[in-house]
């Protein structure tokens, strides 16, 4: 018994210093985010950190392998509820992305960020592994969103010419882009709109005006 709570002790401090890391990373960044706020912030010692990271790139290891996970979840669940509202696979999406947006209207302040954009913008700081696993998880929403665009087009053809890739593609530019228009203007249901938005643009492609 000891052991099974001291084990859950230490998920919860890593739990804790990941979440901590995370929040001052999309804040500031990894650069000007310090061992020594996290140590503080979950009130332990240094060599409590060490502990759970071996230094500030496992930390960021850890982090971007959480922040992809719970990535994926999250659009596997909003798109399977999606699929499961209506059979037909352009509609089936169409209802996945008004869930997405609905999913980002009902968050109480801006979204906080995006991780996978942080670590690309100081990349630098970064080993090669690191920035593997940042563009895989870039690929791994071209990949969900063109597997979507493949299941569409036999039923209905584009109306418009365009790149399936740079269509799914679009998907990652425009919620990036809109936590960075809606953190910087203080407006947090502008992320919603961009994503209804790009829901009327797939729409219009495969259905017409």
């Amino acid at each position: 018994m000891s052991s099974l709570l001291a084990t859950r002790k230490d998920s919860t401090t890593r739990d804790r210093l990941l979440d901590l890391a995370e929040t001052a990373i999309l804040q500031k960044g990894f650069a000007a985010t310090s061992i020594e706020e996290l140590v503080a912030g979950a009130e332990i010692s240094r060599s409590g950190f060490f502990y759970h990271f071996k230094d500030k790139g496992q930390l960021a290891k850890a982090l971007l392998l959480r922040y992809v996970e719970r990535d994926r979840a999250i659009l596997d669940d909003i798109f399977a509820r999606g699929d499961a509202l209506n059979d037909d696979p352009l509609h089936g999406f169409l209802v996945g992305l008004r869930l997405f947006a609905e999913m980002t209207a009902s968050l109480p302040e801006a979204h906080p960020g995006c991780l996978v954009a942080a670590i690309c913008y100081q990349e630098q700081l970064f080993d090669r592994e690191i920035r593997a696993i940042n563009r895989d998880a870039v690929l791994a929403w071209r990949t969900r969103f063109r597997a979507r665009f493949d299941a569409i087009v036999p039923l209905y053809p584009p109306r418009i010419e365009v790149d399936l890739d740079d269509l799914a593609d679009m998907a990652s530019a425009i919620v990036d882009g809109g936590i960075t228009l809606s953190k910087t203007l203080r407006e947090p249901l502008l992320l919603s709109r961009q994503v209804t938005l790009y829901r009327a643009f797939i729409r219009a492609v495969f259905l017409g005006g």
